[in-house]
């Protein structure tokens, strides 16, 4: 986490030095300079094309209630349009009342001054209020489906994110990817309420408007076209500068969230080194910046609305001198010129609402993006057409032909292959980064080999289901993960159908039940973030009883008693032992008790096996890697007492997840060759 945060310094001040160097950073990176921005800066039609594409899959399970609101959308508009002439009666039946000589009959019903005038009151409230009815009709209805829409979404970009395989998460940020998991999918919702439905509303009014002013005196319509036009032209100027300062503002506060998380996920190492103001001068950088990006985008937005209230303003006095000057004539009645004036100013709303709404639908499509390229991430392991069903399952695992790169691209594994027998115990040792975790998530399909076939219990990996495959292994990373749930529930994760006392044996069999039930709850206490109110040695005991209630017949132990104490490590090892009873069981360790305990030992380094045999015939070859890795094990842990060795079952057969019989038991075979390990 530090090497990040001085890491992403570096690359900044490098970024600010380079001229033409930062034009070849990759295409999603923030570009330094002016030079770097691309030419075509406006809101490019294939983003917001991008965001609809997104939601129109959930469009069709909501369509009574976008029918609804549509209607309401409707209704409202022709409220509108009969708001102003109630205003309209009143005013020329007041004027005709005073003695002015009309073009036409102020009265059209045959009522006289007072009726039309109350008539023209009650109708205005009529109106009025209908307009307020629909209005909260199409409001609550659009509410209603931009919050289903916003949680199937929501939905469906968890679900893909979790299918993603682990060389994405490898390099993403969690914080920016829940960032975009919630943040930017609720930009979306609040966007589509506030700013996308008004819209929508204000463009069918403009166009209804435009139709009756035309009818009411085509020269008056012209000074609205004019400043419609000029209001586009405007616009066209203004949008892509707000534009380009809502992507900035979205990508820092992505950014920022990701050094939050980073920095508050590693806290213990922050204050343990003290790191405290260096993780602080990064987070003060990054939220320097995203408010510097969201006041520009502010600022842009405020200038382009009040411009446009200058131009409404213009087209409002223009419209009153020349409709004044017409009634002055006899062209047109006080009533006509309030009612044309009235349509001019609800005609103006769609332009100050563009106005208003252009950042925060640039926001919206910035955040639609970033959705999308969320989801535009290939999921590359996927389930087959026709998953085959995994049945009488026995332990063996067998790699064939594997060839891989390494996550960087270099070569790692070439043509290996290995063959583990049911109920074997195998450790696998050899320096960091030959591969030893790499070739374990190949056997869970967390990640996928270049090439080459792995077989569990004779089946296929890629011809069954991945939740198949899964629930046939179990693995104990070397850091226990538990969720903030009650204790029960972190071991009923092995197996969502184990009964209480199912869950209890397995704790017990763990050696977990005693000091869960010392615990305040016992096994209803609720755990804290990833299990920190519990000591390393508790959390690997409630991890082994998961991974024992899951009843799979292969189980991968990663470094599972790395970091702890003796006394500690002695108690988890006893916990492994049980785990490890009848089961074919894969180690990757460093710790020589537990190898001493195991059937066979593999050598791995670059990616090859070197070594491969039972731990004691290895060790009497003064020349073997292990044999030299042993000595060097016993100098360093001379002044400590020796823990608990794994030892193997007597049973060698693995139980199957199907309750299967056993296989008889057979002895440990002689060690093989490394050519017979690699057949």
């Amino acid at each position: 986490m530090v090497t990040n945060i001085l890491r992403r310094r570096r690359t900044r001040r490098a970024e600010r030095g380079t001229g033409a160097e930062g034009a070849q950073q990759p295409r999603r990176r923030l570009l330094p300079g002016r030079s770097a921005v691309p030419r075509k800066e406006r809101l490019d039609p294939s983003a917001l094309r991008r965001t609809l594409r997104i939601i129109r899959p959930h469009l069709p399970r909501h369509l009574l209630l976008c029918l609804v609101g549509m209607i309401g959308l409707l209704l409202d508009v022709a409220f509108r349009v009969l708001e102003p002439w109630p205003l309209k009666y009143a005013v020329d039946a007041v004027t005709s009342a005073l003695g002015a000589d009309l073009p036409s009959d102020a009265s059209p019903f045959g009522l006289n001054i007072e009726q039309t005038v109350i008539a023209a009151a009650l109708g205005l409230a009529i109106i009025i209020g209908g307009r307020a009815a629909s209005n909260y009709l199409a409001t609550v209805s659009f509410a209603k489906v931009g919050a289903r829409i916003a949680t199937e979404l929501r939905t469906r970009v968890f679900d893909h994110v979790q299918a993603l395989s682990l060389r994405y998460h490898s390099r993403a940020s969690i914080g920016d990817t829940s960032q975009r998991l919630v943040g930017d999918v609720g930009r979306l919702q609040d966007v589509a309420v506030t700013a996308g439905l008004p819209l929508i509303g204000n463009i069918f009014t403009l166009a209804v408007l435009l139709v009756v002013m035309v009818l009411l005196d085509p020269f008056l319509s012209g000074i609205v076209l004019l400043t419609g036009l000029a209001y586009l032209l405007l616009s066209r100027r203004s949008s892509p500068k707000i534009v380009h300062a809502s992507r900035g503002t979205r990508k820092g506060e992505g950014s920022l969230v990701g050094a939050a998380a980073e920095a508050l996920g590693a806290i213990r190492v922050v204050q343990s080194y003290g790191l405290e103001q260096t993780v602080a001068h990064e987070f003060a950088g990054g939220n320097e910046k995203a408010m510097k990006a969201g006041i520009r985008a502010k600022k842009l937005a405020a200038g382009l609305e009040r411009t446009t209230d200058v131009l409404v303003g213009i087209s409002q006095g223009a419209v009153l001198v020349v409709g004044s000057l017409q009634v002055l004539r006899g062209a047109m009645s006080p009533g006509d010129m309030v009612l044309f004036l009235t349509y001019l100013k609800i005609a103006m709303k769609p332009l100050r609402d563009m106005a208003k709404y252009t950042g925060r639908i640039a926001r919206a499509s910035a955040s639609g993006e970033r959705i999308a390229d969320l989801l535009d991430e290939e999921i590359e392991i996927v389930d087959p057409p026709i998953p085959v069903q995994m049945r009488h399952v026995r332990g063996t695992v067998e790699f064939s032909s594997i060839t891989s790169p390494d996550g960087h691209g270099r070569p790692l594994f070439e043509d290996l292959s290995l063959h583990i027998p049911a109920g074997q115990h195998v450790g696998i040792l050899g320096p960091s980064g030959g591969g030893k975790s790499t070739l374990v998530s190949y056997l869970l399909r967390l990640n996928e080999p270049q090439q080459g076939r792995i077989r569990v219990g004779g089946y296929d990996t890629r011809s069954v289901s991945l939740a198949e495959l899964r629930r046939h292994v179990a693995i104990l990373p070397q850091e226990s993960v538990l969720f903030t749930e009650s204790v029960r529930e972190n071991i009923r994760f092995g197996r969502g159908d184990a009964s209480i006392a199912e869950i209890e044996e397995a704790a017990r069999r763990a050696g977990a039940h005693d000091f869960i039930m010392g615990l305040p709850e016992g096994y209803d206490t609720v755990l804290g973030n990833r299990g920190d109110t519990l000591s390393g040695g508790q959390r690997q005991r409630i991890a082994i009883a998961r991974a024992m209630i899951r009843r799979a017949p292969v189980v991968v132990l990663d470094e599972a008693t790395t970091g702890l104490d003796p006394a500690a490590k002695a108690q988890v090892n006893e916990s492994l032992r049980e785990l490890a009873r009848s089961r074919t069981t894969i180690s990757i360790t460093h710790d020589a008790t537990t190898v001493a305990g195991l059937d066979r030992v593999l050598w791995l380094e670059e990616g090859r096996i070197l070594e491969d045999g039972p731990p004691a015939q290895l060790a009497a070859d003064p020349d073997s890697r292990y044999s030299r890795w042993m000595i060097e094990q016993r100098s360093d842990e001379e002044d400590t007492g020796p823990a608990s060795p794994i030892t193997p079952s007597p049973v060698s057969s693995a139980p199957t997840a199907s309750s299967a019989p056993s296989a008889p038991t057979t002895p440990v075979p002689s060690a093989p060759t490394s050519q017979e390990a690699l057949r």
